[in-house]
């Protein structure tokens, strides 16, 4: 089963600072039919104007992963953390028993765009944590890389779920073949570009719901990136 969530399909707010597309779920968007995949809770699709920006606000039990597609987002925490991210730059907050961050647009001229993610976590009331890592154009290049798991395996980011996320970027000479466990649940982001997955043709802003499938194929893509999701 491969199920398509179209990007005009999903909720939306424009508050003028901040312009978000939700594809689950979220705030003052409901719609039953759409709380999530498996673990995957929130996907948010967010561009905030120059110098804008989330004030300090708190989270509790839930795995936060940010990926960063434009501009500059500047983070803080309660933890002490505090960094600017870039095109290639994910971090990972893992919320636990709390915590409390801000996320502003570091530059005063261009505009930020980046995914917000959230996955519900397999153990509650832990400590809280923070990390990040740049992952490089090339590591992406026509093939999936490992961003994010729960061994934290070949550098990538370790997360409190038996969930998995990959990314990749691909154009027209670039193919990806992925077997997989149909047992398990799948989702797919087409986070630019355009691309073809399975035979189905994505643009920016859908995405995929996986089950019952024992291969993924990317290809056909236009400056396409795409994250990929293996969860439980």
């Amino acid at each position: 089963m491969i199920e398509i969530r179209k990007a005009e399909d999903r909720g939306h707010a424009n508050y003028g600072w901040l312009n978000s597309h939700h594809t689950f779920s979220f705030a003052n968007y409901y719609d039953p039919d759409q709380m999530g995949w498996s673990a995957l809770r929130v996907i948010n699709d967010d561009t905030v104007a120059p110098a804008q920006g989330f004030g300090a606000h708190g989270h509790r039990n839930m795995e936060i992963f940010s990926y960063v597609l434009e501009g500059a987002l500047a983070h803080k925490d309660s933890l002490g953390s505090g960094s600017v991210l870039r095109p290639g730059d994910v971090q990972l907050m893992s919320a636990g028993t709390g915590i409390r961050h801000s996320e502003f647009n570091g530059s005063q001229e261009a505009p930020t765009h980046f995914l917000q993610i959230w996955i519900t976590p397999n153990e509650t009331e832990t400590a809280p944590g923070y990390q990040e890592r740049f992952f490089t154009e090339d590591e992406k290049r026509g093939q999936l890389r490992l961003l994010v798991s729960p061994e934290g395996e070949d550098g990538a980011l370790k997360i409190r779920q038996d969930a998995r996320i990959y990314a990749a970027l691909l154009d027209d000479n670039d193919a990806i073949t992925k077997p997989i466990d149909p047992a398990r649940h799948g989702y797919v982001h087409v986070a630019k570009g355009k691309v073809t997955l399975n035979g189905h043709a994505l643009k920016a802003g859908d995405g995929a719901r996986i089950l019952g499938e024992s291969t993924l194929t990317l290809d056909n893509g236009g400056g396409a990136e795409v994250l990929v999701f293996d969860l439980p």
